[in-house]
């Protein structure tokens, strides 16, 4: 049996790590699995973990093979998925990725409608199972929980007890992506009042890390591992994830997390349990959450020993991959899904869109007839020989103008 799971890229992300990672677990269970460009090939990003093991293939080398069943891996790839000669085709959904636009942003429309397409899907997290299922009375999907790297992330045989010091932070995410929530977590740290180390790990320098006591990134593996076993907290103020790694790999080398109740969570953190979850757009809450665990040092050794029982049981990359092998020969031996229900989703989700955007033209439009005295008035402003006696009601209307 052979694979092939098409990518966007080979560039850096946790999303890629992912796939990367159970293609090299797939020739231990007998199927030949490699990664499709579904662009124009840019340099790979070879610090993933086993990437050299998997073979890569052009988009144009892959339409020269039969595949048994070919997967996409981002909405973007869907495309190309009915390119590539396969006996079955399917969908390997790490989020919804439709979340990761902001509402004005016509790619959220092309993400969502890839939902609708007549393959099976894989995913990750058993929120994404259920959401697609509900959306699709049709589908049964397959879970497949992500591994974790158990010769990198090696849990210790005994947890240290630690009574003093400031409490160890480690801030992990890209900045500019606004629903990591970099900047509230920096904000969250900054109104903290018991002492701490913040360490911010990310490749972003041009940006402002006030909060941070260093910044740190990108990091290998081995790097992120050595920092996580000196850290007491991984703090993660996520808006979307599909189910995320870093509090996970936290756990393993005893640190403990402070989260949103971010989609994904609930696959692995307990509050009060193994860590702490908290209110959105909270960081005043959030500041006393990490004060109670730099005072309360019996709180903290809890959650960390909760934590790392919550580590040992967690599957391996190589125990993912057995499941990995069994969803896809289960995926080959199905009858295909049919076409018509998701045609008929697709155009009512197309209608619901095209609907969704007259209103706000129209919104748009009422606005601008609104403030067109007000455009009037500006274009006085601009030429009144006492045009500073008018600058407070310029500056009223630029506050009101619609974009």
């Amino acid at each position: 049996m052979n694979v092939a799971f098409l990518v966007n890229d080979l560039q850096l992300s946790g999303g890629v790590g992912v796939v990367v990672e159970h293609a090299r677990q797939l020739p231990r269970h007998g199927i030949e699995a490699a990664l499709v460009l579904a662009r124009e090939r840019e340099d790979p990003d070879w610090r993933f973990r086993g990437l050299g093991e998997v073979e890569v293939l052009s988009l144009a080398q892959a339409r020269e093979r039969r595949f048994d069943v070919a997967l996409a891996t981002w909405w973007a790839t869907t495309e190309p998925l009915f390119e590539l000669p396969a006996r079955r085709r399917a969908y390997f959904v790490q989020s919804l990725e439709d979340r990761f636009y902001r509402p004005d942003d016509p790619q959220r429309l092309g993400a969502a409608l890839t939902h609708d397409l007549p393959v099976d899907v894989v995913t990750e997290a058993r929120w994404i199972a259920e959401t697609l299922e509900e959306l699709r009375p049709d589908l049964r999907a397959l879970l497949v929980r992500n591994g974790v790297a158990k010769d990198v992330f090696t849990p210790p045989a005994e947890l240290d007890v630690r009574l003093h010091g400031p409490l160890r932070i480690v801030i992990e995410g890209n900045p500019h992506v606004w629903f990591k929530g970099v900047p509230e977590a920096l904000a969250a740290v900054r109104e903290m009042r018991e002492p701490r180390h913040v360490t911010l790990v990310t490749g972003a320098r041009d940006v402002d890390t006030t909060g941070a006591d260093e910044v740190v990134g990108p990091l290998t593996h081995e790097e992120m591992a050595a920092l996580y076993a000196r850290s007491d907290v991984v703090l993660k103020l996520s808006r979307v994830e599909g189910m995320f790694g870093p509090p996970l790999e936290g756990f393993h080398l005893g640190a403990t997390c402070v989260v949103t109740a971010v989609t994904g969570h609930e696959e692995y953190v307990e509050h009060g349990v193994n860590g702490l979850v908290v209110d959105w757009d909270d960081p005043r809450g959030t500041s006393r959450a990490l004060d109670l665990l730099a005072r309360d040092r019996a709180l903290l050794h809890h959650l960390r020993c909760g934590a790392l029982a919550t580590a040992r049981a967690w599957p391996s990359w190589e125990q993912a991959g057995t499941v990995m092998a069994a969803a896809l020969r289960e995926i080959a031996r199905r009858p295909e899904p049919a076409a018509a229900p998701g045609a008929a989703r697709a155009i009512a989700d197309v209608r619901a869109a095209v609907e969704a955007q007259a209103l706000v033209v129209a919104e748009r439009d009422r606005l601008r007839y609104r403030v067109k005295p007000l455009e009037r008035l500006d274009r006085v402003v601009e030429r009144a020989p006492l045009r500073w006696l008018l600058a407070p009601l310029r500056r009223v209307w630029r506050r009101v103008r619609p974009t």
